[in-house]
């Protein structure tokens, strides 16, 4: 395969794993039936707070570790703002975005530009020496296989677990969760804190790998909405916000690549593909098209498809519940 191909696809997986750590958070998160929509300030605010405590510390580790108690944190103030004050979860993710993304700039303006430690790449033994799959895939950070196994991890979970099965219970139909002894707001609270760590991840892997550093305004502003986007795209599955999250980092690939180019293409129209594909998804599924498509294949096949292609969004999400 062409050498430049191949270093392109291999961006793609880099330029993705933010996007999809993040996505798997809030998949998490609107599973358990909460709307985390402070995801865009999540981000940039532990992005922010890895890249300044691994540049006084030098212990990436450390930074890491606090990116994720930042964005457990936020989300945690949602979860409360919800279970206990009884306030709208959209409305204050939707403040909680705008503080953190203002915080993260007050706080961080004096260390803007400055250069840090950067989280090292290793090719996986075995695995990275594999022809064309081994460049891909298995020459990457830690971030990066970290994100294979969140995937997988989080879709065994759900689908394939007890506990999976009482985590999208309380997403669906909480009452009868509840009914069967599921304590419903503690959950929430678990599955929405567990999101929110993972968001403080993504932020992490943008300022100690991706793009190294930090700066005013920060470079990875807008993909919290994406994050959130790609979630709905996918239909909350894991294997389908994984999709998503690829198409988008494969289209803003090809957008830099025909930008470096004389194409003459114009750029902001490539750059609104992927909003373009998610309507045309969404639209194609709600039409009912989808579903006499999969009334044509056998009834086996049908029952194996219609799980994975599912874009209801969970039935209790962003409703209170209250004992």
């Amino acid at each position: 395969m062409n050498e430049e191909l191949l270093n392109l696809l291999a961006g793609v997986v880099r330029n993705a794993t933010p996007l999809v750590i993040a996505s798997m958070g809030e998949t998490i998160t609107e599973r358990a039936g909460v709307v985390n929509l402070s995801l865009d300030g999540s981000i940039i605010l532990a992005a922010m707070t890895a890249f300044v405590v691994t540049f006084l510390t030098q212990n990436l580790a450390l930074g890491i570790l606090c990116a994720m108690l930042v964005g457990g944190l936020v989300a945690w103030v949602i979860a409360v703002a919800d279970i206990e004050l009884k306030q709208d979860q959209v409305a204050v993710g939707f403040v909680l975005t705008l503080l953190c993304a203002s915080l993260a700039q007050f706080w961080g303006q004096d260390y803007a530009r400055e250069v840090g430690l950067v989280i090292p790449h290793f090719a996986v033994p075995f695995l990275g020496s594999i022809p064309i799959v081994g460049d891909i895939f298995f020459d990457h950070d830690p971030t990066v296989y970290f994100s294979y196994i969140l995937v997988f991890g989080t879709w065994y979970w759900l689908f394939r677990t007890s506990p999976g099965l009482a985590h999208r219970a309380i997403g669906e139909r909480p009452e009868a969760a509840f009914a069967r002894g599921a304590r419903v707001n503690r959950m929430r609270y678990v599955y929405t804190v567990v999101g929110g760590m993972l968001v403080g991840l993504a932020g992490a892997a943008y300022s100690l790998n991706l793009k190294p550093g930090w700066s005013t305004p920060p470079n990875m502003r807008g993909d919290g909405w994406i994050a959130l986007a790609i979630v709905i795209f996918g239909g909350w599955h894991p294997l389908r916000v994984l999709i998503g999250a690829y198409l988008f980092a494969g289209l803003r690939s090809i957008s830099s690549s025909i930008q470096r180019s004389d194409f003459g293409f114009p750029v902001t129209l490539l750059n609104a593909l992927p909003w373009v594909l998610m309507l045309a998804t969404l639209i194609t599924v709600s039409s009912g098209l989808l579903e006499r498509l999969l009334n044509i294949l056998p009834r086996s096949a049908q029952q194996s498809l219609r799980p994975f292609l599912r874009s209801d969004s969970p039935a209790a999400l962003g409703k209170r519940f209250d004992p």
